[in-house]
C-alpha cells in the first residue's frame, strides 16, 4: 500500500477510534503523525515536529485563558444579567437574547462547548420557570454558539483562516463569519416558530424583576467544571472522548457531570440578578477591566491587525496581575484537551502534506470531472462526520484536502471554504456532539429521553439540509471568488 493511501486510512481509523472510545483525537493524531511519518514516509522526527502549529497553540491558549478569567470574575454572569434586564419581561425576547449572548461569547474567543456548558443551565432554568419549550431555548444556545464561531478572533475562525492562508488561498474573514452567522440565524428563526415562539409573543410580558430573579445567574457545578467545558472538543464533537457516550441520554448526562468538585477559584461575588432593575448591573472594577480587555482585543486584531494569540495572552496576563486572587485557577480552566486535539490534528495534516497525500487526493478529485458535485460531497462529508466527531478535527483535515479542487480554478475558494465550515459546524446540534450532549444533560421542563429523541430528529434533519443549503447558496451560484 502506498504511503498516501496508508495515511488516509490512518486518518479514518483515528476518527473512528476517537468517536467510539474515550481517547483524545489530538493524541491519536500525534501518534499517527509519528508512525506514518517515520514508518511509511521515512520522515525524521524534526520534520514531524516541524509540522506542530506553534502560532495556533498560542491562539488557543490565549483566547481560552481570557475566557476562563472572564468566567472566574463574574463578567459572563454580568453579561447575562444585563441581557435579562434589556428583555424587560418580554418572554418572546428571551430566546433571542440567549442566541445573541451565545454568539457574542463564541465570537470573542470562547469555545462553543464552554459557552453551552455555562449558558445551558441558565437558559433551561428560564424555560422551565416560564413554560418556554426546552427545544426552543436549547437550540438557541446551540445555534448561537455556532453563529459566532467563525469570527476572526474565535477558535474556529482562527483555525480555518490559518489553514487557508497556509494553502495560499484567498481569505475573507468577513465572508466566513457572516456565512456562519446567517445560516445559524436562519435556523434559529425556523426553530423559534416551530417550537412555540408565536405563543410566547401572544403571552406578552411578566415583571422584569421576577424574570431576572427566577433563575440562577451562575452555572451549575456540572456545567462550570473543566470536565464539562474544557474536556469537550471546541466546537461540538465527541472526538475528545468526553462525550462520545452521548449516544444515549443517560450517557450524555454522565459525560457532562462526572466531576463536580473543582479546585479552581470560585467566581468573584457579583450582585444578585434580582437587583437588575435597581443598580444590580453595576460592574466591579475588575469586571469593567475585563470587558475593556475584550474590546481592546477585538480592536487590536480587527483594526491594527495584531496577532490574536499573543494579544489575548497579553490581555489575560494583565488581568491576572490586576487581581491575582480572583483569577487563581484560570490556567486550569484552559481547554487543554481542546488544545491537544487541534494541535495534534494540524500536525498530522502537516505530515499528510509532506507525504504528498494532498496532491494524491487532488488527482483523484480531478478524475471525477464534476467540481460542483465534488464540492457537495465534501460538504456532506464534513457535516456527517462532524455530527459524530470533532468539528475542529474534520475542518483541520478537509480544508487542506479540498485545496487541490480549489486550485483548479472552477470553484471560488472563499465560497467553498465558507460552505465547508458552515456544513461542519451547523450540525453540532446533534446529541452525539459535545454541545448537543450538554443540552441533553442540562434539560429542564421535559423528560430527558423525550428531549433526546426530539434533538436527535432535529439533528438528523440539519445533517441532511445544512450541507445542501450551504452548497446551494454559497458554492453553486459562483458569486464568491
Amino acid at each position: 500500500m502506498s504511503a498516501e493511501l496508508l495515511s488516509i486510512l490512518a486518518l479514518i481509523v483515528m476518527f473512528v477510534i476517537a468517536t467510539v472510545f474515550p481517547v483524545n483525537l489530538g493524541a491519536l493524531a500525534l501518534v499517527g503523525a509519528f508512525l506514518v511519518g517515520t514508518l511509511a514516509a521515512g520522515m525524521s522526527t524534526d520534520d514531524i515536529l516541524g509540522a506542530f502549529p506553534g502560532s495556533l497553540f498560542v491562539i488557543l491558549v490565549g483566547v481560552t485563558l481570557l475566557f476562563a478569567i472572564a468566567t472566574n470574575n463574574g463578567t459572563v454572569d454580568w453579561l447575562v444579567r444585563a441581557a435579562v434586564h434589556l428583555v424587560r419581561g418580554r418572554l418572546a425576547a428571551i430566546p433571542i437574547v440567549v442566541f445573541a449572548i451565545s454568539a457574542l461569547l463564541t465570537a470573542v474567543g470562547a469555545p462553543a462547548p464552554a459557552v453551552a456548558a455555562i449558558l445551558a443551565p441558565i437558559a433551561f432554568g428560564f424555560a422551565a420557570d416560564y413554560r418556554i419549550h426546552p427545544m426552543l431555548i436549547g437550540l438557541m444556545v446551540a445555534h448561537g454558539t455556532q453563529a459566532g464561531a467563525f469570527s476572526p478572533i474565535s477558535v474556529l475562525g482562527g483555525i480555518v483562516n490559518g489553514v487557508t492562508r497556509d494553502a495560499k488561498l484567498p481569505v475573507d474573514d468577513l465572508v466566513l463569519f457572516l456565512s456562519s452567522f446567517a445560516f445559524n440565524a436562519g435556523a434559529a428563526v425556523v426553530v423559534f416558530f416551530i417550537f412555540g415562539g408565536r405563543h410566547l409573543v401572544n403571552r406578552g410580558a411578566v415583571s422584569p424583576d421576577a424574570l431576572a430573579s427566577s433563575s440562577p445567574v451562575s452555572p451549575s457545578p456540572a456545567a462550570s467544571t473543566p470536565a464539562a467545558s474544557s474536556a469537550a472538543s471546541p466546537s461540538g464533537g465527541a472526538a475528545t472522548g468526553s462525550s462520545s457516550g452521548a449516544s444515549a441520554p443517560g450517557a450524555a448526562a454522565t459525560s457532562v457531570s462526572v466531576e463536580t468538585a473543582d479546585d479552581a477559584a470560585a467566581p468573584e461575588p457579583v450582585p444578585d440578578a434580582s437587583d437588575a432593575g435597581s443598580g444590580g448591573l453595576r460592574l466591579t472594577p475588575h469586571q469593567a477591566l475585563t470587558l475593556t480587555g475584550i474590546v481592546a482585543l477585538c480592536l487590536a486584531v480587527l483594526v491594527f491587525k495584531l496577532d490574536v494569540g499573543l494579544t489575548a495572552v497579553t490581555v489575560a496576563v494583565v488581568l491576572s496581575l490586576t487581581s491575582p486572587r480572583t483569577n487563581k485557577g484560570a490556567v486550569e480552566r484552559v481547554a487543554w484537551p481542546t488544545v491537544l486535539l487541534i494541535c495534534g490534528v494540524v500536525t498530522y495534516v502537516g505530515v499528510l502534506q509532506e507525504i504528498g497525500t494532498v496532491d494524491y487526493v487532488g488527482s483523484a478529485v480531478a478524475a471525477i470531472g464534476i467540481p460542483l458535485l465534488v464540492a457537495l460531497l465534501i460538504c456532506y462529508v464534513g457535516g456527517v462526520v462532524s455530527a459524530f466527531a470533532s468539528t475542529v478535527g474534520i475542518l483541520g483535515a478537509l480544508v487542506p484536502l479540498a485545496v487541490p479542487l480549489l486550485n483548479q480554478g472552477t470553484l471560488g475558494p472563499v465560497a467553498m471554504i465558507a460552505a465547508l465550515s458552515v456544513s461542519s459546524a451547523i450540525v453540532d446540534v446533534s446529541p452525539f456532539s459535545t454541545t448537543g450532549a450538554l443540552l441533553v444533560a442540562n434539560v429542564r421542563g421535559m423528560e430527558r429521553d423525550a428531549f433526546y429523541r426530539k434533538l436527535l430528529a432535529y439533528g438528523a434533519a440539519i445533517v441532511v439540509v445544512g450541507p445542501l443549503a450551504a452548497w446551494a447558496v454559497l458554492v453553486a451560484p459562483g458569486w464568491l471568488g
